[in-house]
């Protein structure tokens, strides 16, 4: 582990200042609890802005075999400190409920034209059964850019007021990547310990519960706790449990 001593700092190759002092603060051959990880994180130095406090996690799992899949979602006890920007495509008077519920942009055929023109000014898209047959065609538009609503998340439903107030109040989605990794949102760097904390064991428990059954061996490989812009800590697996337990 690097150390700053006498203001002296092991510069990180194309890295900031501020990313190379973080970094020498951080033991790289140790394993932290996630609470020693949370604390840690909160005391290191960062940018100006409030970051956003990110879980990786590598699974073993082989995301080439559909049956291993890992998806779901999961509502952040603590929220996600995110100004979530939810449109709803509904038709009658789902649209209402919609928007009762805060929905920030609700529509049918105006909002499929819109998207169909370029317009992404969102960043979650609920949508009722029935017009899926018309959104599906959007899907090479909203795909790439992971909006494409999922009954898996429940991002397709006709209970559009609570799949709204969900993602108002921070419910965040999770799917595994080509490489087998989670990235997932826990909250704010501003967030008090025990906040993301809380955040923490939602998100663990939900990965846990989507655990394939033809996954065999080690689940949870390895675990990194980050901000947006700082180095990441490993986390120890054996934390996991106890994180669970309390």
């Amino acid at each position: 582990m690097a150390q700053v001593e006498s203001g002296q700092i092991e510069k990180i190759p194309g890295r900031s200042k501020k990313y190379s002092i973080a970094a020498n603060k951080i033991d790289k051959d140790k394993k932290y609890s996630f609470a020693g990880a949370v604390k840690l994180l909160k005391d290191l130095g960062g940018v100006k802005f409030n970051e956003s406090v990110d879980l990786s996690i590598r699974l073993g799992v082989d995301p080439k075999h559909p049956e291993q899949m890992v998806r779901g979602s999961v509502l952040l006890p603590a929220g996600s400190g995110k100004n979530v920007r939810v449109l709803v495509i509904s038709k009658g008077d789902k649209e209402k409920e919609a928007k009762d519920a805060g929905a920030d942009y609700v529509g049918f055929e105006d909002m499929l034209k819109k998207i169909q023109e370029g317009w992404l000014d969102f960043d979650k898209l609920i949508a009722t059964p029935d017009v899926m047959s018309q959104l599906s065609k959007l899907g090479k538009i909203l795909g790439p850019r992971g909006l494409m609503p999922n009954p898996k998340t429940g991002t397709v439903t006709f209970d559009v007021g609570k799949a709204v107030s969900d993602a108002k109040k921070g419910k965040v989605e999770f799917k595994i990547d080509k490489a087998g990794n989670l990235h997932i949102l826990i909250g704010k760097k501003s967030f008090a310990e025990d906040a993301l904390l809380l955040n923490l064991v939602a998100v663990i428990e939900a990965v846990v519960a989507a655990k394939p059954p033809t996954s065999k061996g080690v689940y949870l490989k390895s675990i990194t706790l980050s901000t947006t812009m700082g180095p990441g800590l490993s986390i120890d697996p054996l934390s996991v449990k106890e994180l669970l337990q309390k």
